[in-house]
């Protein structure tokens, strides 16, 4: 077989095929290979005609097919199915070559296989693809991990399928080994707040000031044209609009209300954990899920006294809108500092030089997230790379301050009411542990050091103190 083909997609579900036909309508030839081959024979019989395609029933076949330096991508199950994949193709492939894993890989995974495959000369590439089946096929956001020779090749590539926003690619290289995915998890995680956060803002209009699904859905298509303007919003509002063609009845009507997940807002959390970054916000949106599931204790807990929940009239209603808006709209500034505050930390950690400004102007279009803001999150880190918080910005700390009463009596007309709002109340919660000029952790270090001899700091004197609590009087001893 000729090596004519400039990449390479094995794995043809869904999104590995959309990604093949991509690179192939912007005019890359595409072998294309899967462990099933009536797969590879029907994408290239029902799509041949928007591009050149070079099917390949063998990996040897496959591997051949590849022009030099060999750009493989692998678009298969995360885990021990990636890394069969790799072991099958690994060996065919020589010094130089590619290996792209484009699936939602966890990034200690992606560091581990890159590192193995670097000592054999091969580039191992993993990369984020957001934006689900349509953004594969049309253009989705890239999150490129792995060497920077890696991407001198494959930037172009990647730069022509990507999403393009005011003439520019959704595409860029993040950082070297895990970084791409990394980056790609933490999107994911926003994604759970943001959802959470609008699932929030839906369930107070309802049951506070009284709305049907048809009229949030009104009310959502306004805030879609302000600054709240993002994907999400806009299919929420779709989605609220929409009527069940069974029943008549709003479809959000005949829904379980028992949310799924695939696991990467889960990876999220326990990474945060491990860094000591709190994204409290995601965390809670996490674990609302988790909470929507569980039918059992649900059912326990059914019945018990809560909150009132006395409609508002009408004009009270138009009222309390505004102020959700400005609810969810801090919390979401919230929920999106905290995911970039993870990647500061995570970049501090693995020794990754990403530029945030750049995951900002990359997440604007292709991606789950796309948002109006995410402009003015780039032009602030454009200002100052160094931004430690959204805060720091001058825009986003006077809006903050903006909605801090309707944002406080957001959370407390749930609370009297007795409607959950997790993710609101942990963003809120974020803010003001944050701003505190004292926390309670005094306390903590207190309650440590007296059950463990774990020692604190003092306000007055550098130093690690222990206190001999078993013995009064006896002075604190410096460690």
């Amino acid at each position: 077989m000729n090596a004519t083909a400039a990449i390479g997609v094995t794995g043809l579900g869904v999104m590995g095929r959309n990604l093949a036909r991509n690179f192939a309508r912007n005019g890359h030839t595409v072998a294309v290979h899967n462990r099933s081959v009536g797969r590879t024979r029907a994408l290239v019989e029902e799509f041949g005609h928007e591009g050149t395609f070079v099917p390949a029933e063998t990996a040897e076949e496959f591997v051949a097919a590849l022009e030099r330096p060999r750009r493989l991508m692998i678009m298969v199950q995360a885990g021990e199915v990636t890394d069969a994949v790799i072991d099958e193709f690994a060996p065919l492939l020589q010094p130089g070559d590619m290996i792209i894993d484009g699936g939602n890989a966890h990034f200690a995974d992606t560091r581990r296989r890159e590192a193995a495959l670097r000592e054999k000369g091969i580039h191992f590439v993993g990369t984020g693809v957001s934006g689900g089946e349509e953004g594969a096929l049309n253009g989705p956001s890239i999150m490129v991990g792995g060497s920077s020779e890696s991407y001198d090749v494959l930037g172009p590539m990647f730069d022509s399928i990507s999403a393009k926003v005011d003439g520019e690619s959704c595409a860029a290289h993040v950082g070297t080994d895990g970084a791409g995915h990394f980056v790609k998890m933490v999107h994911n995680g926003i994604e759970y707040a943001d959802m959470q956060l609008i699932a929030e803002a839906y369930d107070l209009l309802r049951q506070v000031a009284g709305y049907t699904p048809a009229e949030i859905a009104e009310v959502f298509q306004e805030w879609n044209r302000g600054r709240l303007g993002s994907y999400l919003i806009e299919i929420t509002a779709e989605v609220l609009a929409h009527t069940d063609a069974l029943t008549g009845q709003a479809f959000v009507d005949i829904v379980t209300d028992a949310a799924g997940q695939k696991g990467t807002g889960r990876w999220t959390v326990q990474t945060a954990l491990d860094l000591g970054s709190p994204v409290t916000a995601i965390a809670q949106a996490t674990f609302a899920r988790a909470a929507s599931g569980q039918r059992e204790l649900r059912a326990a807990y059914a019945g018990l006294p809560g909150g009132t929940t006395p409609l508002l009239s009408r004009t009270e209603a138009a009222r309390f809108t505004s102020q959700v808006e400005h609810a969810l709209y801090a919390s979401k500034v919230i929920a999106y500092d905290q995911g970039w505050k993870m990647i500061q930390d995570a970049a501090a950690e693995f020794g990754w030089k990403i530029d945030l400004g750049s995951v900002a102007r990359i997440w604007r279009g292709g991606c789950i997230i796309r948002a109006t803001f995410l402009d003015r999150i780039r032009a602030a880190y454009a200002a100052d790379p160094e931004l430690v918080s959204l805060l720091g910005e001058m825009e986003f700390a006077m809006e903050i301050t903006d909605a801090q009463v309707p944002w406080r009596e957001t959370v407390a007309s749930a609370a009297r009411r007795g409607i959950p709002v997790p993710a609101f109340s942990a963003a809120l919660s974020h803010y003001d542990t944050l701003r505190a000029e004292r926390l309670p952790a005094a306390l903590l270090q207190g309650q440590r050091d007296y059950f463990g001899a774990h020692t604190y700091g003092r306000t007055d004197r550098p130093g690690a103190f222990h206190t001999h609590w078993a013995e009064p009087g006896r002075p604190e001893t410096s460690d």
